[in-house]
């Protein structure tokens, strides 16, 4: 849980990226460095053509990551049921991150990995004085870019910024007005299927309902195993036609059933033979622990080497009575979306309700040391041939370090859980690798009470 200050501030934390070590996003690899910036280049040319370079693969960056779904905390939303919350600052940033995971699965599902939200071009123009270099006279080896976060700006004033420089956004985009209608139309409905209204199919409202299953309510402390479970009711519940392709699989006991996850490729399918159309992709969810009071180090290069890969759609972790979204990293350094800023409800049913604030202009980063050892990692399968990839260099990755521990982070098993009589040792109610006892919550609660956080 999360104690909240003044909704009105921002901690601007500086967030510095080495220009010597490639940064990964959600399988992507990006370079802040080219050859002609190496001493041995020569020439006010090619030092221009090399910055010019640099500055055009951090905008790639950044781009990329503005695209990403950033979920926050909200005030004044629709009353929840059963309270009298409208808000769920301080308390709701895992069911935030676990929303923005599912984002970026959506993204995926109807858009593709290489969609980017043309209006991010605009926010990185905007966001302009968050981005700097550090000086020349550093040495090479501290050479490297800052970014800023901004501070909370009223949802209009960003808009009017966009709105007053639309030969400019007509300029800057990547592709036709034509040929990006259908996907902004997607983006916006994604956006809305998370909204903060009871209605919305994922908003928090609908995950608040599914959350009493397993003993919880708005204003309680949401473990990621147990967000994982919400995720997964909350997609077999979903009614809109669009959502009826994609379906969710959750591990069990760190286990990953294969047969339980074919399975899923095809539920839903009638009799006969299924065409790819009738089949359903799957977002597989693994409950992991890294370790014990403290995330282990072993570990590290593991959860490295998973967001690298093209599959995975982040980690829903954090530090200590803190979650965030986990997308990526550089050297030791992971890099996150932060939910802990409260912004203004949006009312999605109104035309061209503004997106500004579902995009995070700027990246954290984080030391693994830091990290908190309960975590829930996503990987998006859009068919069975997708999953035998992600089988494939998962376990390339599980097993390519020469790691002390005895026993993998998760493993990959052949046949169905209830082979194993798995399934009367697991239920969705539970969460044992982050369930607390009664004193060690009383104690978390007490400690939360101390801790603020400027909003």
């Amino acid at each position: 849980m999360c104690k909240s200050a003044s909704p009105g501030w921002v901690v601007r934390t500086k967030t510095n990226f080495s220009r010597n070590s490639p940064v990964f996003l959600l399988g992507k690899c990006y370079h802040f460095k080219s050859e002609g910036m190496d001493k041995s280049a020569s020439g006010c040319t090619v030092a221009a053509m090399s910055t010019e370079m640099v500055l055009s693969n951090v905008n790639q960056f950044r781009e990329d990551f503005i695209s990403r779904i950033w979920l926050t905390y909200r005030r004044e939303f629709p009353q929840l049921k059963g309270c009298t919350l409208t808000t769920d600052c301080g308390w709701g940033c895992t069911l935030r991150t676990g929303q923005m995971l599912l984002a970026q699965s959506l993204l995926l599902h109807f858009l593709g990995r290489d969609w980017i939200w043309p209006d991010a071009l605009h926010m990185v123009t905007l966001e302009s004085e968050l981005f700097k270099t550090k000086p020349s006279t550093m040495s090479d080896s501290d050479a490297g870019f800052t970014f800023l976060p901004p501070l909370e700006r009223p949802q209009q004033d960003m808009s009017e910024q966009l709105d007053s420089s639309s030969n400019e956004r007509q300029t800057l985009k990547l592709n036709p007005v034509s040929t990006t209608s259908k996907d902004e139309t997607l983006h916006r409905k994604i956006i809305s299927w998370l909204a903060d209204n009871p209605a919305a199919t994922f908003g928090m409202h609908k995950l608040i309902d599914l959350g009493e299953n397993s003993g919880k309510r708005a204003g309680d402390w949401y473990g990621p195993s147990v967000v994982a479970h919400i995720l997964r009711r909350a997609v077999e519940d979903a009614v809109e036609p669009e959502l009826q392709g994609i379906t969710v699989y959750v591990a069990q006991d760190c286990t990953v059933y294969i047969a339980d996850v074919i399975e899923k490729y095809l539920q839903g399918v009638g009799s006969g033979s299924p065409t790819s159309s009738d089949r359903r992709a799957v977002l597989i969810l693994i409950p992991v622990r890294l370790g014990g009071e403290k995330v282990n180090p072993e570990y590290k290069e593991i959860v490295k080497g998973i967001l690298s890969l093209e599959f995975c759609v982040g980690i829903i972790g954090g530090k200590p009575k803190q979650s965030f979204y986990f997308v990526g990293f550089q050297d030791d350094s992971l890099i996150y979306m932060d939910p802990h800023y409260c912004q203004s409800f949006v009312d999605v049913s109104t035309k061209d309700f503004p997106l500004e604030s579902y995009h995070c202009p700027s990246p954290k980063k984080m030391s693994f040391s830091k990290m908190d050892p309960s975590c829930t990692i996503g990987f998006y399968s859009h068919n069975e041939y997708d999953f035998e990839k992600i089988i494939d260099e998962v376990s390339k990755v599980l097993n390519s370090l020469s790691s002390k521990e005895k026993y993998p982070l998760f493993t990959f098993s052949k046949g169905h859980a209830r082979d194993y009589d798995i399934d009367k040792l697991c239920t969705p109610k539970t969460d044992s690798a982050v369930q607390h006892s009664e004193t060690q919550r009383r104690k978390a609660e007490r400690l939360s009470n101390e801790e603020f956080v400027l909003l």
